[in-house]
């Protein structure tokens, strides 16, 4: 999440310490705890939310609503960036619109693509799987600029357990609308 604008005034702002998630820990992100929060709040259970951007952060929120840990990794689009700058040979490569037809392919770009999509795809479904087994009702939740894509394939890694997969592109924003309903406020 970028820098706040400086037009907005302080008391519209929103800080973490604004959303009601219990044991927040003050370093996290505002973006992070509204997301978490929302998921929460709208399944009443214990959630596990994959927000795919830049950075692909999972978090974990208990069945009691109280931030319960969550990991970090590269985004596909900083993965791909990364490859292509730090490995020779290798083309650097902005973000596919689409996922590669073949599970194999045999061209660069689009063996890098799959690489990464599939990888970032098992992270979640590998999380959700360890979520799901501190916490039997765990829910994952899938929201940020690429989980659009990575959906498809986190589901077919979970089609065979009873694992709830929430899409929810605007999780954030409507976490956003929901804490602060009142524009004048």
């Amino acid at each position: 999440m970028g820098p706040v604008p400086a037009w907005l005034p302080l008391e519209r702002r929103v800080l973490s310490g604004d959303v009601p998630l219990g044991d927040l820990p003050a370093w996290l992100g505002v973006d992070r705890a509204l997301g978490a929060w929302w998921a929460w709040h709208q399944s009443g259970a214990p959630v596990l939310v994959a927000d795919a951007g830049t950075a692909l952060s999972l978090t974990r929120v208990s069945a009691e609503g109280c931030f319960a840990g969550g990991q970090l990794l590269a985004g596909a689009a900083l993965q791909l960036r990364a490859l292509g700058a730090g490995t020779a040979g290798l083309p650097g490569l902005e973000l596919p619109v689409a996922l590669p037809q073949q599970r194999w392919p045999s061209a660069t770009a689009e063996a890098m693509a799959a690489g990464v999509l599939r990888g970032l795809a098992a992270a979640m479904a590998q999380a959700a799987r360890e979520a799901v087994a501190e916490a039997p009702c765990c829910r994952l939740w899938i929201t940020g600029g690429d989980g659009e894509l990575l959906l498809p394939l986190v589901r077919e890694l979970l089609a065979e357990g009873d694992l709830q997969v929430q899409p929810a592109p605007a999780l954030v924003l409507e976490a956003l609308a929901a804490l602060r309903p009142d524009p004048g406020r």
